[in-house]
Parts: structure tokens; sequence; C-alpha cells
């Protein structure tokens, strides 16, 4: 049975901690597959991975096991039961023999702040540790596919820097050690290149896929998406603001109030990071409705809330005969548990654009974000059809563009 290697950035991170739960308890049997996209019957004869052929690695800056992080989660939301802890404990213990010291190039303040990280690399030395990492995690295990996820904190955007135009630019300041023309994520996704592995940058973060890394995963042979997954109040967004454009209802304002805890919400109490988020968030609104509609983002931390996040939506819109009317919705889910399935979707479905020799952008994969890169379709709906009608294609045993 062939093998496949999920590498996450951010590995004892909420996230990264639910999705090793997850298909643990998948590989088991012990849940089911509620909130799996690929789970669909369409997908049926696509030949994704199963959950009991991932092995999964990481980095990660922070000290402590696994265990420990899920039994923080158990005790902020609930999400990880006590005794599914227990019960898949040994798969935490041998993915945490995986997990290898992270890097932080060019940090802000906010991610630093979050742990006790001292230190310092150039990035041609993270460069080359992370590419070692990954090398050793796929042929010390006989991978036959790796796909690195980037679930680590949002970073705040990085200036414009002419190395982001081009891989040969952005070689030259690696080999210069210009910290100033990277981030983490930058570093990690030109690692993904040289090893020759698919690339999902599950964050905002703007530095991981510039036009440079891009340009590396694709002569590479690299399949890559982004960015930044669709998890909960924007979900709703892209389902419902394309009812108000086919309906003929004129929406004036739509303004979205968003609450979260956590680390997530650490990080995003600083406005430079926050500003990823924000753009992120609300490009959705102006792309289906149109630039005339007022539309607001807000991110507030509140810590008591955990990974519990709770988002709040106002819509004032116009209908027949100029009389205007409101919508309002409250949005609560747990983040984790929202993000989780779409990695594993994503994972799946990267393994299956590698066994198949396809490499470069996955626009199929738009749903799975609040910015899909190079696609202006936000509308849910459409972005379902899109990513079915390519297993229908891979079903069929077609080839695709």
């Amino acid at each position: 049975m062939s093998k496949y290697g999920l590498w996450l950035i951010g590995a004892r991170g909420g996230v990264a901690t639910t999705v090793i739960a997850g298909l643990a308890a998948l590989s088991r049997k012990l849940v089911p597959n509620t909130g799996l996209i690929t789970d669909h019957p369409e997908f049926a004869h696509c030949g994704l991975p199963e959950a009991d052929q991932w092995l999964i690695g990481g980095h990660e800056i922070r000290q402590g096991q696994l265990v420990d992080s899920a039994r923080s989660i158990e005790a902020d939301s609930g999400s990880l039961s006590l005794p599914l802890i227990e019960m898949i404990q040994p798969e935490f213990q041998q993915t945490d023999q995986r997990i290898r010291p992270g890097v932080l190039i060019n940090a802000d303040d906010a991610i630093r702040d979050l742990d006790d990280y001292s230190e310092s690399l150039s990035p041609r030395e993270a460069f080359e540790r992370i590419t070692r990492d990954l090398t050793a995690f796929t042929e010390e295990n006989g991978l036959n596919g790796l796909v690195i996820a980037n679930l680590s904190s949002t970073e705040a955007p990085l200036e414009d820097h002419p190395a982001h135009e081009s891989a040969s630019a952005l070689q030259e300041a690696l080999d210069q050690g210009d910290d100033s023309a990277f981030r983490s994520s930058t570093i990690y996704a030109m690692a993904a290149a040289a090893v020759g592995a698919a690339y999902i940058n599950f964050t905002p973060s703007t530095s991981a896929l510039v036009p440079a890394t891009r340009e590396l995963l694709e002569k590479a042979g690299c399949a890559y998406c982004g960015s930044d997954g669709k998890t909960g109040e924007t979900l709703v967004k892209s389902a419902l603001a394309p009812m108000f454009a086919q309906r003929a209802l004129q929406v004036m304002s739509w303004q979205s109030y968003n609450m979260l805890g956590d680390r997530d919400g650490e990080v995003l109490a600083h406005e430079e990071n926050k500003s990823s988020k924000i753009a992120s968030k609300g490009e959705l609104i102006h792309e289906i409705l149109g630039e005339d509609v007022h539309s607001q983002v807000r991110i507030d931390y509140v810590p008591s809330l955990g990974d519990n996040k709770t988002a709040w939506d106002l819509i004032h819109f116009k209908g027949f005969l100029g009389h205007r009317m409101t919508m309002q919705f409250t949005w609560q889910g747990c983040d984790a548990i929202l993000a989780a399935p779409l990695v594993i979707d994503l994972a799946r479905l990267m393994a299956g654009a590698q066994s198949r020799g396809e490499s470069g952008l996955q626009k199929h994969c738009g749903i799975f974000f609040k910015s899909p890169i190079d696609s202006s379709i936000h509308a849910l709906s459409a972005q379902f059809d899109e990513l079915i009608e390519k297993a229908r294609i891979w079903s069929s045993g077609s080839t695709s563009e």
C-alpha cells in the first residue's frame, strides 16, 4: 500500500493537533468522515489516499508534546475528548518523534512574543535545515509523495521586494542572506520546491506564495494552492452573498464582527498581523456584490472564547420599491474542528494531483480558501462545481489541463 507524507508547519498548534487526532481516529474507524468534502460519492473512484496511508511529521517552534496540546484543547473547547486522546496517545507519541525544530526568519513581534524562541539562523541556514528534514523524512520512510501544509500563525505582511518577482532573484537574495526578502513561510515554500513536495498555504500569510516561490514550485513540478482556509464566517458569506445577487436585491452594507481567543486571536490582536486576515476575509463581498457595497470586517481578541470563535454579520439591503430591510446572522464554531477536515481534504487532493503528474496551481481547490489564488470565483456553489468537475475527470481517467 502506498504511503504518503503530510508535513505540518506549526505541528503542535490547535489545527495541526486536530488533524493528527482526526487521521488517527479515522484510521482506526473510531469516527465517521463528517466534514470531509472528499468523502462525497464523486471522489469514490479517484484513488485518493485513505487515512491509514498518511505518515505525519512537521516543524514546530514550540517545545512540548502533542498529547499536552490535545489536553489543552480538551480543557479549552472540549473538541478533543479525553477518551479519544487516551486511545490515540500512541499515535501522538509516534508523531512527536517526527517533529523537528521550526525556524523563524524575519518574524514579526506578534509571533516572536508567543514563544521563547532565541535561535538565530540566516535564510540560507534555515532553508538548508528545512530541506534536510524534509528529505530525511521522505527517504527514511519510503514515501510515495509528500504534502506540506502551512498551518502556522498569521504573519504580518512583508513589504514588496524585488526578489519576490522571480526565482533567480529570490535565490540571489537567499545566497546574500537578505532577511528583508523573506518570512518563514517563504523559506518553507522554497524548501517544498527543493524536495518536490506539494504545498498548501492554509494561512493568510502573503509571503508564502509570492511570484518567485510559485515559479520555483512550478519549475519543480509541484502542485500548490492557497490561501487562508475558509472555515467559518467567510464560508457563510460565500454561500449567502450570491443569493442577494441572484435575487436582484441591492446590498448597501455588509458589516462583519469577529471575536476569537486562542493563539490565533492573540496574534491577530496585533494590527499588522490582523491586516493580512482582514484583507483575506473582506474581498469576496466586493467580488460577488460589487465595489459599491459598504463592507467592513472587524476582528477582536476575546481570550475567554478560546478556539470557539463567534462572528456576527449585519446585511442592510434594498428590495422592490426601494424598501430597506436587514438580515443578521451569528456564527459560532470551533476553529480547529472546522479547519482540520479541510486540511485532510487538501492533502488528499494534492496527493491525487501528484500521483497523476499534475503540477502548478490547483485552481479547483478554490472552495477551501478565502483568497483563492488567481481566481475571482468566490461563490461557494460555483467553487463546489469546479471541484466536483475535477473529481469526474479523475474518475474517468481523463487528463485535465
